[in-house]
């Protein structure tokens, strides 16, 4: 990315386009309802909560975030959304049962006014969801249009100067790349003749960024992670990113693995399991869908730990995921690692988690951030993968030569210097050399 000569103001409303009107999204919705109210805190939003620090740690200077970049208020921002289900968000948000009903009646006539759009769904991307509010086309290019045409009337409709989107869709089974994914030509190519590796998620970011709206990618799936999808976000210059919200296990993987490298101790095995009862975890019963997931859990420690490097310490790491469909714990997921650890002489320790965690509680904050940031990451001019946006995901796209970082610590340091580098401040090394000399 070049360093932007000049950010364009963030002026007038902002449009947030979800697809996928579920637990996530009317959590997001709701939440910053409140928040604007002041009726409740965006705890876990960095951009909402966080400060930076500029200069010397002398100089006294760390601003919130939301006064450093030129951010859009949370007054600016519009929602829309598209599900397969027609209820509107406080219906929604009332089957989902995250938030309690004095939060959501307290937003009640706001929340009733967002209705969702018909959905592009073909179930065989996603087979435990059957919907009725859905469209019906020719082709997959015909369903991209009808989503173009979505876009166009939700910008006009609500008088939005700009949107962006933020898949919070489910899971969809697992597609590995094709020559359709490889080029612009030949995924139209394939949009026009229904190819089947192109699922319903790839038409929804496929339809945004014809229309110049950045797309990030909530979910594990094949969305924007593939040449043909790069090509023409750099063509259009439209940013995206992705994949998978980092929130609930996977979080405190990238906080804990870190640090028992930086400590040099070794690690025999990581067993991890969950369970969880929403609408994720019954998509995620289906086996295909599990591996998507699956995918993006397992890589993670694969890239922290570096076994190729420390083969002694890590290279007989035994790693294995589990996710149990269980419906009475609802949005209220509960994950539980082992992890069996190698110390001084080889003597063997262990290490217990418990995390008892709302899987929409922790995913709002992040809905909201991206937002925020791949707007102001449009208005910067940036375009392609956001890769300084790492931060938010499991699985963080790259550029095509590159491994992804894992490590919290970094992702955060590279979070944070981008917004000094695209504002004109030094970036932070933390050397400190300077207070010695």
């Amino acid at each position: 990315m070049k360093q932007p000569k000049e950010i364009r103001k963030p002026e007038g409303k902002l449009g947030i386009l979800l697809p996928g009107l579920g637990a996530v999204s009317t959590t997001t919705i709701a939440g910053t309802m409140l928040a604007r109210k002041g009726l409740g805190a965006p705890i876990g939003s960095l951009t909402q909560m966080g400060t930076i620090r500029l200069g010397k740690r002398t100089d006294n200077r760390s601003p919130m975030i939301k006064d450093f970049l030129p951010l859009a208020t949370l007054d600016q921002l519009t929602f829309g959304a598209w599900d397969l289900f027609p209820d509107n968000a406080y219906e929604a948000a009332k089957h989902a049962e995250v938030l309690e009903h004095r939060h959501i009646d307290a937003v009640r006539e706001e929340l009733e006014l967002i209705r969702p759009m018909r959905a592009v769904f073909y179930p065989e991307y996603v087979r435990r969801l059957h919907g009725t509010h859905v469209k019906t086309g020719s082709s997959k290019a015909d369903m991209v249009e009808q989503l173009r045409a979505d876009i166009r009337g939700f910008i006009r409709d609500q008088g939005v100067s700009r949107a962006v989107a933020v898949w919070c869709g489910s899971t969809e089974v697992y597609i590995e790349p094709t020559d359709v994914h490889q080029s612009i030509d030949a995924f139209e190519a394939g949009l026009l003749a229904s190819h089947p590796a192109i699922s319903n998620s790839q038409m929804y970011a496929w339809a945004c960024m014809k229309e110049g709206v950045p797309f990030a990618n909530g979910a594990p799936n094949l969305t924007v992670d593939f040449p043909a999808a790069w090509d023409l976000s750099k063509k259009l210059e439209v940013p995206i990113a992705g994949k998978d919200f980092k929130t609930g296990q996977t979080l405190m993987k990238t906080v804990i693995a870190p640090g028992l490298k930086a400590r040099m101790l070794g690690i025999a095995g990581w067993f991890s399991t969950n369970i969880l009862g929403n609408r994720d975890g019954e998509v995620l019963d289906d086996p295909d869908s599990f591996k998507s997931k699956e995918v993006s859990k397992l890589g993670v420690l694969e890239y922290i730990l570096q076994p190729h490097v420390y083969k002694e310490l890590y290279g007989k790491i035994f790693h294995k995921v589990r996710i149990e469909y269980y419906p009475p714990r609802g949005d209220a997921k509960e994950g539980w690692d082992n992890i069996d650890l190698v110390g001084w002489l080889g003597y063997p320790m262990q290490m217990k988690i418990n995390f008892l965690c709302r899987d929409s509680i922790l995913a709002a904050p992040i809905v909201l951030d991206l937002a925020l940031l791949m707007d102001v990451a449009h208005r910067a001019g940036f375009s392609g993968t956001q890769e300084w946006l790492s931060f938010y995901w499991k699985s963080p796209m790259t550029a095509p030569t590159l491994y992804p970082e894992h490590d919290l610590f970094i992702q955060s340091m590279k979070l944070k210097n981008t917004m000094r580098w695209m504002m004109g401040e030094d970036l932070i090394t933390h050397l400190g050399n300077e207070y010695y000399d």
